[in-house]
């Protein structure tokens, strides 16, 4: 199971729900790095040294940084959801589509 990294606009009940699920997650806060108004740069380098794939609303940016940045470890784009069990287990479907991609972009969308 790949191991995670979320930012500090993902919300926590999302991540314990993914905790919940079996995956390894760290937060932003747990990392030290909170408040310090990081670069999405810096927050990718940081992910990717711990061998973590970024969890993330932060959609364009980090949409935007794939496309430049061809060294990381995966980024998952999520639309804003409520519903943090839905949002977890979306994406936890969604990284067992892309088990064998090596640095995916994922895009996690809350049903219309």
């Amino acid at each position: 199971m790949r191991k995670l990294y979320s930012n500090e606009n993902f919300p926590l009940p999302a991540v314990e729900e993914l905790r919940r699920l079996g995956y390894d997650v760290m937060t932003i806060q747990e990392s030290g790095k909170a408040g310090q108004a990081l670069p999405d740069e810096s927050v990718l380098a940081f992910a990717c040294a711990e061998g973590r794939m970024v969890v993330t609303y932060n959609r364009k940016h980090f949409i935007h940084l794939h496309r430049q940045q061809q060294e990381h470890c995966g980024i998952i784009v999520c639309s804003v959801d409520a519903d943090f069990a839905a949002l977890a287990l979306r994406i936890h479907e969604a990284l067992q589509e892309q088990l064998a991609t090596p640095r995916p972009l994922i895009r996690v969308n809350r049903p219309k």
